[in-house]
């Protein structure tokens, strides 16, 4: 089991929930998330990244790899990583915790695997899933998408209100979810999101992901 001491995910935390891109390149990309990171604001890093039927069985050796290489860049500017949906890879890489989807198993599963590191829990448009999760012990919950997302175009959405509502009722924070960029985000940190967790609208900006970084940092003032 892993026994490290859990890293804080509190509501009055909040900041930058960064998504790794679906492929990345381990030669270059440590480079690029450097400067995002130096730009200040990021609280977390998932590594999610999508594999093509005819790579998948490489996919747990590539993952493993990424945090080798991600984690100690990410830990020296203060931010934790997290495996997407794999919570024994998460624990025996090293990472400092899960995030899980309804369908990779229960929150005492992944505390099984990562002890004291971070669980989340995919919730979509639920309520009901969220406070479920966090009746379990979960250290987050994520609702979204909010807006059109090219990485899940068919994803449930869900509306502003259920950040509302976690804001009075929930007890752990919550990440939104998304199709997030720069110029929709505010609305999301006013109607309650404690989490903005971004791909595309980090490392797809047009100014570059540094720039894209310190423009949602400045939204959380």
């Amino acid at each position: 089991m892993n026994k490290r001491a859990r890293r804080r995910f509190t509501k009055n935390d909040g900041g930058l929930y960064l998504l790794t891109p679906p492929r990345i390149c381990l030669q270059t990309f440590p480079d690029v998330l450097s400067r995002a990171l130096e730009a200040g604001g990021v609280s977390c890093l998932q590594i999610r990244l999508k594999f093509p039927p005819g790579e998948s069985r490489d996919s747990e050796r590539v993952r493993r790899e990424c945090v080798e290489v991600l984690a100690p860049l990410a830990r020296h500017f203060g931010v934790s990583v997290l495996m997407n949906d794999d919570a024994r890879l998460a624990g025996e890489s090293g990472a400092d915790g899960v995030h899980i989807g309804q369908q990779d198993g229960s929150v005492d599963a992944a505390r099984a695997s990562v002890g004291g590191g971070i669980v989340g829990v995919t919730c979509h448009d639920s309520l009901e899933l969220a406070h479920a999760a966090q009746a379990s012990g979960a250290d987050y919950v994520a609702f979204g998408s909010f807006f059109a997302s090219s990485n899940k175009p068919d994803a449930v959405r869900a509306p502003l209100e259920i950040l509302s509502h976690w804001r009075e009722k929930g007890n752990v924070p919550c990440v939104a979810i998304g199709g997030i960029t720069t110029g929709n985000a505010a609305e999301l940190l006013r109607a309650g999101a404690d989490y903005l967790a971004v791909c595309e609208g980090v490392w797809g900006h047009a100014a570059g992901p540094a720039a894209a970084v310190q423009e949602f940092a400045a939204l959380s003032v």
